[in-house]
């Protein structure tokens, strides 16, 4: 850019004017003085501003010290605490989580600033930061102020933060260590339209409009308990956080139960039992590396799709899937084999790895793109469908449709599993939940049958009947009402124990079972144009690369109504 200014001006003050247009302008600024032909100044924005004598002010140094204490956080001895239990203090925990230059800014820093008693932004920060080149809004609770404990001004930072993130449609993350709400404060936001009630109003607004990730890094304990759940994913850290309804003391108090923190709502607990937590990382450096990978399959902003990764192979030959594949159809094998030879190298993510573990959830790569598999599991009772499992299954099948990921199905089971116990674990209830999410999710569906589809299992696993956009078998695969040994029974028993003889009553039992296994073939079902295709095994990589590469950009609408009745 050239700029000529009058011949009376001084050669700082074309410094002046060829500075302040620079860093306006982005470019390289000339500027003449009067009729010269040479510049008299050439500046460009990335050379520095000139000194002069000015600094900060006895202003600006006083606030910078409040600054300083404000986010040394609370009383020393709580922080000794915190080491004693392998715990970071709460900007050491940032500076994990951002690094150096990762944090953009906090807000709320001076709430309660002017408090009698010192409460350094009332023991929750919240602001912005970038994460694993992503941008991130944040909260984070400091235990070295009244232990995370949850008050009017923090309350209100949490609110704004949530209330931006559904503005801006940025991922959240929750790094949650907090005792509740301070009880001797409730007045001030326990039940108020702002309260701490509205986070979780907040969390329903936000979910699956933005990622909501919480991270425990301590006992979180009543109302503070509920952002875990609420969110999308949750990591607990192995024999450090928790969360419950109630303390450990209060249980006690109410019911005469004496537990201990870690076995009322311990990570363990909610791993295996209540399925609330989706991954235990072992310290806090493992939290973060289960979150960094996490991320990388959902979404940066809301509206938009998971980015794609470079592609890889996979980290085993797909020309050995067949052989994985028992040719009994009630032999167990682990599902998880035939994945790793479908799915880019190193990519395989599983989500609640001990809870329904019936049923696989687990986010991975084909081809470089995110998808989210349900795969039924031989090696754990066959299989079958049990109530946690289809809880699980729809939960997940739920958020991928949320964030755009694509759903493979991988379907070998003999369906729902029946029986007094599971009746009263409501398998039918939560059976449904997972075929009300299958017959919900709009992104595309690859359904593969690998080998036993018998019964609703069929259903759940995104059968032709549930719009997905391909289903296809290997030469493994069956369906059918239920398995042959069990129709046979149910059709045929009265009319083979008429037959006296055992020989031939072996032999026409044997015939019976072959002519229903043809008639539930996947040849048969091909044949009769139930399935699409049968694939050779050693090309289901190849053949569900090009299918979800097909249907990338497919777009499925549900009928008008304001939502279903089914949760």
């Amino acid at each position: 850019m050239k700029v000529r200014i009058g011949a009376g001006a001084t050669e700082e003050e074309a410094s002046a004017i060829a500075s302040a247009l620079a860093q306006h302008v982005g470019s390289e600024v000339n500027v003449y003085v009067g009729d010269a032909d040479k510049p008299t100044v050439t500046w460009s924005e990335s050379e520095e501003p000139p000194e002069d004598d000015l600094g900060p002010t006895e202003r600006e140094e006083k606030l910078w010290e409040e600054i300083e204490e404000i986010e040394a956080g609370g009383p020393e001895k709580y922080k000794e605490r915190l080491a004693e239990k392998g715990k970071l203090f709460v900007r050491d925990r940032l500076d994990l989580w951002f690094g150096d230059d990762g944090l953009k800014f906090e807000d709320g820093r001076f709430a309660e600033f002017d408090a009698e008693d010192k409460l350094p932004a009332d023991g929750l920060l919240t602001g912005a930061a970038e994460f694993e080149g992503r941008d991130v809004h944040f909260m984070a609770n400091d235990f070295t102020v009244k232990a995370g404990s949850m008050a009017a001004k923090g309350v209100e930072k949490f609110l704004r933060m949530q209330q931006r993130a559904l503005q801006s449609g940025n991922p959240v993350l929750y790094l949650m260590d907090s005792s509740g709400g301070r009880i001797d404060q409730q007045t001030g936001f326990f039940a108020n339209r702002e309260g701490i009630g509205k986070y979780y109003y907040n969390h329903s607004m936000l979910s699956g409009r933005v990622p909501q990730i919480c991270v425990l890094y301590g006992p979180c304990i009543a109302g503070a308990a509920y952002t875990p759940v609420f969110a999308d994913f949750t990591i607990m850290v192995e024999e450090m956080s928790a969360m419950a309804i109630a303390s450990p003391r209060m249980v006690q108090m109410v019911t005469g139960e004496d537990i201990s923190m870690q076995d009322l709502g311990g990570a363990q607990m909610h791993a295996e039992h209540s399925g609330s937590a989706d991954l235990v990382a072992g310290d806090e450096e493992h939290a973060r590396e289960l979150v960094a990978d996490l991320i990388t399959y959902l979404p940066n902003k809301a509206h938009e799709k998971p980015p794609r990764s470079e592609p890889k192979a996979p980290k085993l030959s797909p020309n050995g899937i067949d052989e994985v594949i028992p040719q009994s159809p009630n032999r167990a094998y682990d599902m998880t084999d035939l994945i790793e030879r479908v799915v880019d190298a190193d990519s395989y993510f599983e989500l609640r790895p001990n809870y329904g573990e019936e049923i696989i959830t687990a986010f991975a790569r084909i081809d470089g793109r995110p998808v989210g598999i349900v795969a039924n599991q031989p090696a754990h009772r066959s299989g079958a469908i049990f109530p946690d499992a289809a809880e699980k299954a729809a939960e997940f099948i739920w958020k991928c449709d949320a964030f755009e990921v694509p759903l493979l199905y991988l379907c070998d089971t003999p369906g729902f599993m029946a029986g007094s116990q599971v009746e009263k674990d409501s398998i039918l209830e939560k059976g449904k939940k997972m075929i009300y999410a299958t017959s919900s999710a709009t992104v595309p569906k690859q359904s593969v049958v690998v080998r036993k589809a018998y019964g609703a299992g069929i259903y759940a696993m995104s059968g032709p009947a549930y719009d997905p956009q391909s289903v296809i078998a290997l030469p493994s695969g069956e369906i059918g009402i239920m398995g042959p040994e069990a129709a046979i029974n149910a059709v045929y028993a009265n009319k083979l124990n008429a037959i006296e003889d055992e020989d031939e009553r072996a032999q026409r039992e044997q015939e019976l079972r072959e002519e229903y296994r043809q008639d539930i073939d996947a040849h048969r079902m091909a044949s009769e144009m139930v399935i699409d295709d049968i694939v050779p095994p050693s090309t289901l990589r190849e053949e569900l690369e090009n299918r979800f590469e097909f249907y990338a950009g497919l777009e499925k609408s549900l009928p008008d109504k304001k939502h279903g009745t089914i949760l």
